[in-house]
Order: C-alpha cells, then structure tokens, then sequence
C-alpha cells in the first residue's frame, strides 16, 4: 500500500481500507488502526475501537478531524461527551486532550496535520 502522495491525485475507498482493520489486534487491544497516507504534515488513519473497547487521553500536535464511518464513537475532549455517529465529524485544535470509548464498537477516518513532521 503507497502511504505517500505520489503524484497529484490519491484515491482510497474507506469500505475496502475498513477491511485492512487487523481483527486479532482489535480483539485482544479494543483498538486497531492502519495508516493511509503519511506525507509531510498529513496523517490519514483508519481507527477502529472494539465493542467496550476504549483509546486511554492523549494529545495531537496539529488539528485533528474525527470522522465517523461505522458505529458509535465516544470522543472525550474538554470535559464533554462528544458522540461521533457514521456521516459525523469532530474537529480539535491543536494540543487538545481526548480520549474515545464504544460501547458496540466502531471505525473513525483521523486526519491530522503533524506541524513537526515538515521540519524532520
């Protein structure tokens, strides 16, 4: 799989990268991920969370957007409850804290611009 911009255009197709998904990870962590594009400052990663499976709080360096393709998703940010329903997005300034949780689980789109990245 090309994870950079190679050329002008990029095209995926979230069904078919859903399935890259490793099931065996998300089984026994609650959580799974794969990377689609990482190129410069952007990261574009597939996210799932198991079904009571959780994300412990961290922080992004960049904007984070927080798209929802599958399930329910619990974002946690600020002291709030943001839930991310299939079709939502969730945007977060820079250095924002969040966590996520799903109660039935769930697949999120991340996008991040990574600022560090273009000066390493």
């Amino acid at each position: 799989m090309h994870r950079t911009l190679e050329g002008e255009v990029l095209a995926h197709h979230l069904t078919e990268d859903e399935r890259l998904i490793d099931q065996s990870l998300l089984a026994r962590h609650g959580r799974s991920s794969r990377t689609l594009v990482k190129d410069g400052v952007l990261r574009l990663t597939i996210i799932a969370i198991a079904a009571g499976g959780d994300m412990p709080a961290h922080r992004a360096p960049g904007p984070v957007t927080l798209h929802g393709l599958e399930g329910e998703i619990v974002f946690i940010a600020l002291d709030r409850e943001y839930t991310v329903k299939v079709g939502d997005i969730l945007v977060l300034a820079p250095g924002v804290e969040h966590a996520a949780r799903s109660a039935d689980g769930g697949v999120f789109l991340l996008t991040l611009v990574h600022p560090t990245a273009a000066s390493g």
